[in-house]
C-alpha cells in the first residue's frame, strides 16, 4: 500500500535538492527566508505552523498544506487543534477550500498511521 507521507517527502526532498543545486540566488534566499520564518520567535513554532497551515489552505496549495500538517503533527498539535485551524481556513477561504480540507484530513490520517 502506498505511503502518501513518505511519497510526499521523497518527492519534495528530491526536487528541493535539484532546485538548490541550480544555484539560483533568489530561490536560495526564498528557501532560507521560509525556513527562518518558522523558527521560534515572538510566536512559538506551533502557532507559526498553524498560521502557515491556514494561509496555505486559503491559498489552496495542497503541497504547502501537507508540509504544514506534517510540521504541526511533529510539534504535537492535536487533531482537534488542526481541525479548528482548518475550520477557520474554510471560513476565511470559503467553500472552495473544502476539497483541500478533505485532502488535509486524509493526509493527517496518514500521519497518524505511519510508523
Amino acid at each position: 500500500m502506498a505511503n502518501p507521507v513518505k511519497e510526499f517527502n521523497e518527492y519534495r526532498s528530491k526536487m528541493n535538492a535539484k532546485l538548490l543545486a541550480d544555484n539560483n540566488k533568489i530561490v536560495k534566499r526564498i528557501f532560507n527566508l521560509d525556513t527562518n520564518a518558522y523558527a521560534e520567535g515572538a510566536l512559538d513554532v506551533k502557532t507559526k505552523e498553524l498560521l502557515g497551515l491556514v494561509a496555505s489552505a486559503v491559498l489552496r496549495c495542497d503541497d504547502c498544506v501537507k508540509y504544514h500538517l506534517e510540521n504541526c503533527y511533529k510539534e504535537g498539535i492535536s487533531k482537534e487543534e488542526m481541525m479548528e485551524a482548518m475550520g477557520i481556513a474554510t471560513l476565511v477561504g470559503g467553500t472552495i477550500v473544502i476539497p483541500h480540507l478533505r485532502r488535509a484530513y486524509e493526509f493527517w490520517e496518514a500521519l497518524e498511521t505511519q510508523k
